[in-house]
């Protein structure tokens, strides 16, 4: 008997096994070795915590607006909307690593604005946000790709906002995030963004 495979993502999608690697792939190589030791806190894990089951760290927190699955013992989870109450339930400076892979596109601007605030809360000095989201120019091929099976269709009607590099660094400056130390980059054959900001 063979175990049923791991559903990543709500919905389904020929590719979506596939890009949850990618993207868990692409963010663990964005967590520098020394903040490992301590928390991370994963927003919008999603139906099944796909990167906190595949990075290793001292302790693991999530967030997401589903109940939490029973299969997931190891993760201290917690059940929230952002978009309706975007504020994170922790002290400030708690976390080392916050992450929010696929997310901003599911949150409503003024949600995200506060939320990046609430995180550079959370973070503590020297401690690293880390997110992906869609590359505004994919929009209209995601929405084609959901309707061929290729990605999940209840996952990219959910998408409310699409991003470029330049919005994101004004997101960051008005959470409070310095300039100079925000990096970014794409991936996924340049469909994605990714972006980091330290504390």
């Amino acid at each position: 008997m063979t175990d049923k495979p791991v559903q990543t993502t709500r919905g389904h999608g020929i590719l979506e096994p596939m890009l949850s690697h990618l993207r868990a792939s692409r963010a663990n190589r964005l967590v520098p070795e020394s903040l490992r030791q301590g928390r991370i806190l994963d927003i919008g894990c999603g139906s099944y915590p796909y990167f906190l089951s595949h990075t290793y760290f001292a302790e693991k927190f999530a967030v997401d607006q589903l109940e939490k699955p029973s299969t997931v013992s190891n993760i201290n989870w917690h059940t929230l909307n952002l978009n309706l109450e975007p504020a994170l339930p922790f002290e400030d400076t708690y976390f080392d690593v916050v992450t929010m892979l696929a997310v901003a596109e599911h949150l409503a601007p003024n949600s995200l604005v506060t939320l990046f605030q609430d995180v550079h809360r959370v973070l503590r000095p020297g401690g690293r946000l880390i997110i992906t989201t869609p590359a505004a120019w994919s929009d209209g091929l995601l929405k084609g790709m959901a309707r061929v099976g290729l990605v999940s269709a209840e996952e990219i009607n959910e998408h409310v906002f699409v991003y470029t590099l330049p919005l994101l660094g004004w997101y960051f400056g008005r959470a409070g995030f310095e300039m100079k130390k925000v990096k970014f980059g794409y991936f996924e054959f340049n469909l994605n963004l990714w972006a980091t900001a330290d504390r």
